[in-house]
């Protein structure tokens, strides 16, 4: 009988002496990379699915040098994150122990199945000789004005003392304290400004020539183009800038609804029913888009009223916990007769219905109508259809310098702060004298200390030397 066990560790001893999977520079051979992925080792060793990946990769990468290539097959780990710190505390042990682990035990199971790796090229994502590159990459992009600071509402364990990613949140619970309440809370987050990118992004997906037709999809519905209208409403006085897709439906505006999470909330609610939007906010328990949209859509009303750019007539504004703080303005126009969320509101909180576009054989709506219509109810621009109407409204927003026409995407800038421990420290200094001042250069890397405590906040704050640090403005 064929031990087959055996032959297999003669041959990968073999490759391994003679290292015939290091590729060196060959002028006479054709370049070919293959990279399947880099796994996430927050688990002790490799699954099934990982073992399919990696293998078909091996059998495409052999069959590129079986026909002449010079190939480069290279493996990393993407080792920093929170999976693995949450793995880690789980287990008891130091975050950088159990990766270093997880990663022995990968590269033991890799080698045993055999695969054609450059083991020589290898990276690890959570060493600093790699992230000394990603704060190289931060303080270039801070340079250029495309990393910026700003206050976001994250997710809040007043047991853990701490911030939680949106998967350490369960049903609005703690994943490590099951009976404590998620709080929402403000607190000031690192971001990436990629929407300065997002037409180009959009335009460049019909390029990408060999991509197949459902993940173009995808990646148009992620960044979301939409054309419309900014529409400007005023609320005490001050101008808010809101975007909608339709702008024919102005004259049905019955209410507005500013999200729950919106840093600015609590400035437009009158003292009145501050308690009320108080109380509303700390039932809040996620600022995940998906649980989001599972939530019965609730609201509050701030006591406050918006001012109709066309009308002039007082428009109620409400916080609702189905709005985006990120999303536009923060705040959206509700028009219940021709949205259904905003028909549900409606409904729920006995507000205004105004119907603005007429359906065809119908006079009562038992459901938002959403289709297009002539308008009505919508003083000169009745009798119009919906597309024109848009036009005419928005050149009359315009002429009275209370809108125009825009683009607006649903893709948002992106937050890069380290949710937790487990991950590349923003090269910033943080000075009270001078502010945020980044590090220089030559300092990098930044290094993540590795003497801190867990189950005490953050655990970063534990290390008193890593926060105690020399500013290199002002030396303080």
């Amino acid at each position: 009988m064929t031990d087959f066990k055996k032959i297999e560790n003669k041959w990968q001893k073999k490759w391994e002496s003679n290292k015939i999977f290091e590729v060196k520079k060959d002028s006479k051979k054709p370049k070919f990379y293959c990279l399947e992925m880099f796994p996430y080792p927050s688990a002790l060793g490799l699954h099934m699915g990982h073992a399919f990946n990696y293998t078909l990769g091996d059998v495409y990468a052999r069959y590129k040098i079986m026909n002449g290539f010079n190939v480069l097959h290279p493996m990393g780990y993407d080792s920093l994150g929170l999976p693995a710190e949450n793995a880690a505390i789980k287990e008891g042990i130091h975050p950088q122990k159990y990766t270093e682990e997880s990663i022995k035990n990968f590269i033991n199971q890799q080698r045993k199945l055999g695969l054609s790796y450059d083991w020589s090229r290898m990276v690890i994502t959570s060493q600093p000789s790699y992230y000394k590159w990603d704060q190289w990459i931060f303080l270039k992009m801070l340079k250029k004005g495309l990393a910026y600071k700003k206050k976001s509402p994250v997710n809040w364990c007043p047991e853990c003392k701490t911030v939680l990613a949106n998967e350490q949140v369960h049903n609005g619970k703690c994943w490590r304290h099951t009976n404590t309440d998620v709080e929402v809370k403000h607190l000031n987050q690192w971001y990436f400004k990629i929407t300065e990118y997002a037409n180009e992004l959009y335009e460049g997906i019909d390029k990408l020539k060999e991509w197949p037709k459902l993940i173009k999809t995808l990646q148009r519905n992620w960044i979301g183009k939409s054309h419309g209208a900014e529409i400007v409403f005023k609320i005490n006085g001050k101008p808010w800038k809101i975007f909608t897709t339709r702008p024919d439906t102005l004259f049905g505006v019955t209410f507005m609804v500013i999200s729950a999470q919106h840093p600015n909330l609590i400035d437009i609610t009158t003292n009145k029913q501050k308690l009320n939007i108080e109380k509303f906010i700390k039932r809040l328990t996620s600022v995940s888009q998906e649980q989001i949209d599972q939530l019965d859509k609730e609201g509050v009303f701030t006591g406050s009223y918006a001012v109709h750019p066309l009308t002039g007539k007082k428009v109620p504004v409400w916080a609702g916990n189905f709005v985006l703080a990120e999303y536009g303005s923060g705040m959206v126009m509700a028009v219940p007769a021709h949205d259904q969320r905003d028909f549900e509101f409606a409904k729920r909180y006995d507000i205004e219905i105004k119907q603005v576009i007429q359906p065809k054989n119908k006079t009562e709506l038992n459901q938002a109508f959403t289709e297009g219509g002539n308008l009505i109810n919508s003083n000169n621009f009745n009798g119009l259809y919906s597309e024109q109407a848009k036009d005419e409204i928005v050149k009359e927003l315009t002429k009275k310098k209370l809108g125009k026409k825009t683009i607006n995407f649903r893709l948002r800038d992106w937050l890069i702060s380290r949710q937790r421990y487990w991950g590349t420290p923003i090269p910033i200094i943080n000075c009270e004298k001078c502010g945020p001042v980044p590090v220089s250069e030559k300092e990098l890397p930044v290094e993540l200390p590795k003497k801190v405590k867990f189950s005490e906040g953050n655990p970063l704050a534990t290390n008193k030397e890593f926060v105690n640090t020399k500013c290199p403005n002002c030396k303080g």
